[in-house]
């Protein structure tokens, strides 16, 4: 049994948990919208337990995509994988077994916010990561503006 368990961890450290990169990108103007599994949370969603609120942001959109982007490369565990000057996908990794969940950005400077989308690529739960996470990266954001963390109530992505 121990021997088991011993090749299963070499396994899983090994290997990492990484899975398979989903479909992402933008359709429509929009965010993917989440899997029917909750461990995705979105700007976009339909429903109240996949949605979070976008991150808002005051002076330009040039100032504040350049705001998200550092404080993204100064995360813990963050890589950026791509980015436009409208779009960002970054993967977050886990440090103990190297779980790597996708997150998304698109910038909506017409109404001032960047939509947020964060999923794990693996398992069906994710115990709040995700949510917590996007709740972190809204916290530095506003703090980076200089300003407090801004609700504007539920409006959903156009």
């Amino acid at each position: 049994m121990q021997k088991a368990l011993a090749i299963l961890w070499l396994l899983f450290t090994v290997a990492g948990c990484s899975g398979t990169r989903p479909e992402l990108g933008i359709v429509d103007g929009r965010l993917r919208p989440c899997p029917p599994s909750p461990n995705c949370v979105s700007s976009c969603a339909q429903d109240e337990g996949h949605l979070i609120q976008p991150l808002y942001y005051t002076g330009t959109s040039s100032a504040a995509w350049q705001h998200l982007t550092a404080l993204i490369r100064d995360m813990e565990g963050a890589e950026i994988v791509s980015q436009t000057d409208t779009y960002l996908h970054a993967q977050y990794t886990s440090a103990l077994f190297r779980f790597v969940d996708d997150v998304e950005f698109l910038l909506d400077a017409r109404n001032r916010r960047i939509e947020v989308r964060s999923a794990s690529r693996l398992g069906y739960y994710d115990f709040g990561v995700n949510r917590r996470r996007l709740q972190e990266i809204r916290r530095r954001f506003a703090q980076k503006q200089g300003r407090p963390t801004v609700s504007r109530g539920n409006s959903r992505c156009i």
